[in-house]
């Protein structure tokens, strides 16, 4: 590891390379990686208990922060405090990120498995659909089964109809939402 007094920015290169980084200079960008990438990724390790790989992706985090939010700093001890909190503030983010995964793991978990669907409650569904179908129009019904029984496209039901294809799928629309309206009623009710 390389001796970190080394890899800091004496002051007053400080304010010349974040003037330069706010500017939008590849080259201050890089050469600020290369001053603060391993003291920072040193700091991170601590932080994150010896996880290399969580160190690096919040080192990455902080870079992109940096990237994003970067003000000339006059002092290095200054850009580093600020260095420092960037970097804690994206671990917290990153310990919510992971509590909140495990909490909905969790509750994922505790769901209610959803019981097999019975053969009683199957044929009380197809008893509906079949109800719900006979309360539709006759034109309606067939422009349903010829979709859903035969399997025709749109625009083979448009032309056995003689109709646009944007007036055959509107009529399908409306079919289906009747369709449904009439089997939510009815399975509330059963």
């Amino acid at each position: 590891m390389q001796n970190l007094s080394m890899t800091t920015a004496a002051p007053s290169n400080v304010a010349r390379l974040t003037r330069l980084m706010q500017r939008g200079d590849e080259d201050a960008y890089r050469e600020f990686f290369q001053l603060y990438f391993q003291r920072l990724f040193a700091y991170m390790l601590v932080v994150t208990r010896g996880n290399e790989a969580l160190a690096r992706d919040l080192v990455q985090q902080t870079m992109i922060k940096v990237a994003k939010h970067i003000r000339v700093f006059e002092d290095e001890e200054v850009l580093w405090r600020w260095l420092t909190l960037l970097g804690r503030t994206a671990a917290v983010d990153e310990g919510r990120k992971s509590t909140r995964y495990f909490a909905f793991l969790d509750r994922w978990r505790s769901q209610p498995v959803e019981p097999e669907p019975t053969p009683a409650t199957e044929n009380t569904l197809n008893e509906l659909l079949s109800s719900g179908i006979d309360t539709l129009e006759s034109e309606d019904r067939r422009l349903l089964e010829r979709k859903y029984v035969d399997g025709a496209s749109v625009r083979q039901i448009a032309a056995g109809f003689s109709a646009r294809e944007k007036a055959i799928e509107s009529r399908l629309s409306r079919g289906r939402a009747k369709l449904k309206e009439t089997v939510l009623k009815g399975l509330h009710h059963a």
